[in-house]
């Protein structure tokens, strides 16, 4: 879904290179959705539940969602 690879390209330009091992998990776990799914999550129609529900799925959520930078990050 063209909406989904927007928000997974702005997340990569800007966050590849820090990636941490917790946030490539919780992407992972995104990825695994379905494309309505995720693309419910990343517009905020619902929040993640269930084992989707985890601290690093939450944290590459808000990422996508805002597209600001990572506490202690900068962006130009």
């Amino acid at each position: 879904m063209l909406e989904n690879d927007l928000f997974i390209q702005r997340f990569f330009e800007r966050y590849e290179a820090n990636l941490t091992d917790g946030q490539a998990r919780g992407l992972l776990a995104l990825m695994e959705l379905t494309d309505n799914d995720l693309l419910d999550l990343l517009l905020a129609r619902r929040e993640p539940s269930g084992e989707i529900d985890r601290a690093e799925v939450r944290e590459v959520l808000a990422l996508m969602r805002t597209g600001g930078a990572a506490p202690g990050r900068r962006t130009n």
